[in-house]
């Protein structure tokens, strides 16, 4: 008797194991990719570069934002870059004392 509940407990618990690993590997596939261009963004002193590689069959727009730290220096965006399939860009943009901050927009 013993065996029996052992054997119907192990079944269902491979039955189980199973289950979630099926709902994991479709809920995975639904999962929508990226559309936008994947990119790096570098400071050092008063220059940013931004890496932007895109994987994807469409064409991506990119643009360097530059925030500079002190109220005088003016604020830097770079010309927008398109990116197409495959592509990789190298954007570049300065301040001319610190960088507050650097980020990359997607069109």
């Amino acid at each position: 008797m013993r065996t029996t509940r052992r054997v119907a407990a192990a079944v269902l618990l491979v039955a189980t194991v199973g289950l979630i690993i099926a709902a994991s590997n479709s809920a995975a596939q639904e999962r929508p990719r990226p559309r936008q261009a994947a990119c790096s963004t570098t400071v050092r002193g008063s220059h940013a570069t931004a890496n932007c590689f895109n994987p994807n069959p469409r064409a991506d727009r990119v643009q360097l934002h530059v925030e500079c730290a002190h109220w005088w220096d003016p604020d830097m965006d770079a010309r927008p870059v398109e990116v197409g399939p495959a592509q990789y860009v190298l954007l570049a943009e300065r301040c001319w004392k610190e960088i507050r901050k650097a980020w990359v927009s997607h069109r």
